[in-house]
């Protein structure tokens, strides 16, 4: 009979152990985010799939925060964060660090996350906007690409903290798995 994993079966790495694992080649940054529960699931996503970093950017509401930290669940601690004020310049910083840097938007450019080709040489940089905006227009010029998720219902939009759990899967089975 199939039962749930205990904890302790889990294989958990302590926050120490986490900080020294490989982490793939992706930073994750919020652009203008609201919502304190958005941001703290997605720390706890960049958790699972071994993000190198997220970057809070504008209005993003920053750790510590009991808010955001309900959602994240201690995953503040284990994974690096940054906070810049403008979007545009950690979208030109990481630029200069060689970053791909790709806007997670529907655009007249974008190509479907199923169809583009990740290169597990490379590394990204993934733009996450604002839940009413979008990505900022101050940076469309500056992204390297565009990507989004096919969606076939009556809504064309997801939670930010949905598109950005899809966009990390979609990375890290991608490039782990190479």
């Amino acid at each position: 009979m199939t039962q749930k994993l205990k904890l302790e079966e889990l294989g958990r790495i302590d926050v120490e152990t986490f900080k020294k694992t490989t982490k793939i080649p992706v930073i994750i940054i919020l652009d203008n985010i609201r919502s304190m529960h958005n941001v703290g699931a997605v720390f706890r996503t960049a958790d699972a799939f071994l993000i190198e970093k997220i970057i809070l950017c504008g209005i993003t509401p920053v750790p510590p925060h009991r808010e955001i930290h309900k959602a994240a669940l201690g995953a503040t601690e284990s994974v690096d964060w940054q906070y810049y004020r403008s979007v545009k310049e950690a979208v030109l910083y990481l630029k200069t660090l060689q970053y791909e840097v790709l806007g997670i938007e529907q655009t007249t450019d974008s190509v479907s996350i199923t169809e583009y080709e990740i290169n597990h040489h490379k590394k990204y940089a993934l733009v996450l906007g604002n839940e009413v905006e979008g990505i900022s227009d101050e940076i469309l010029p500056c992204c390297d690409g565009f990507l989004e998720i096919p969606q076939h219902g009556t809504k064309h939009s997801l939670n930010v903290s949905v598109c950005s759990g899809i966009v990390m899967w979609e990375f890290y089975r991608n490039i782990f798995g190479k």
